[in-house]
């Protein structure tokens, strides 16, 4: 299995980092949505036993909401929908007792929405824009970097002091531990990086911006693998091998991104205007 997902990693990369230091705008928004269109299709099969036209159908409103998104580019998507995560952090908390206010297709059809289509912008807008004084590819792996972070340091710290669990009910695995080592990874990165020199921001504004990113995606994290457990799965697809499916490699993004770029606005750091 860890050949598999070696193998998998390798052969994506040259992709992911062609299109991100290699494509204009357009085209690369056209890529990343083929990735985020691929999460849809997965999600379709998790609200309920859809049929393939059902399926087809929704992942065809959330592609036409995601050249809305970008033909029009509305700064409220990006500066106030991150704030939806609430209500996710909510449901997290209280599972299973919520499930039965949100685990029906009236409800997660518009999750879907809320899922993807700010994420996508999110990444389109940063690797075009730039922020924090870094241009648009390296601007977006500044902030790829701080999840990346911050899941490796929870592994490591979950291994070595995990004893009190995060959200048992949802994902036994994570513990409180893990939580915290990957937050002061995360930010130890941001720090080492700020101390550089090469970005133009305040270092308690970053740091502000990158705590909320990394609980963000942790929240990401949980908030997929809740549904996948009430939907009975393990994995979101098949799509990568050794990997599972897409969502399960951006679970993280679809939270992080859109609360990182929000974030930005928030604190008057460069790269939040939208």
């Amino acid at each position: 299995m860890l050949k598999l997902r070696v193998i998998t990693a390798l052969a994506l990369l040259p992709v992911v980092l062609g299109a991100v230091f290699g494509l204009e705008r357009g085209p690369f928004a056209l890529v990343a949505g083929a990735f985020f269109l691929i999460g849809g299709w997965e999600w379709s099969a998790m609200m309920a036993r859809f049929s393939t036209a059902a399926r087809l159908l929704w992942c065809l409103s959330l592609a036409l909401l995601m050249l809305g998104a970008e033909v029009f580019r509305p700064a409220w998507v990006l500066n106030t929908l991150p704030l939806w995560w609430l209500l996710a952090l909510v449901a997290v908390l209280g599972y299973p007792r919520t499930a039965s206010h949100w685990f029906r297709p009236a409800v997660l059809v518009p999750v879907g929405w809320l899922l993807l289509v700010p994420a996508w912008m999110a990444v389109v807008e940063l690797q075009d824009n730039g922020a924090l004084g870094l241009a648009g590819p390296w601007a977006l792996l500044f902030v790829l970097v701080w999840v990346w972070a911050a899941d490796t340091g929870a592994y490591f710290a979950g291994r070595a002091f995990g004893r009190h669990k995060l959200a048992p009910a949802v994902s036994p695995g994570k513990t409180v531990e893990g939580l915290l080592g990957g937050v002061a990874l995360a930010l130890v990165v941001v720090a080492a990086v700020f101390y550089t020199g090469w970005l133009d921001a305040s270092l308690p504004a970053l740091m502000m911006v990158a705590l909320l990113t990394v609980l963000a995606s942790v929240l990401g994290d949980l908030f997929e693998s809740m549904a996948k457990r009430q939907r009975g799965i393990k994995d979101s697809g098949t799509v990568l091998p050794g990997h599972g499916g897409m969502l399960d490699r951006i679970d993280s993004v679809t939270a992080a991104l859109p609360v990182a770029l929000a974030g930005l606005n928030w604190f008057a750091l460069p790269g939040g205007t939208f």
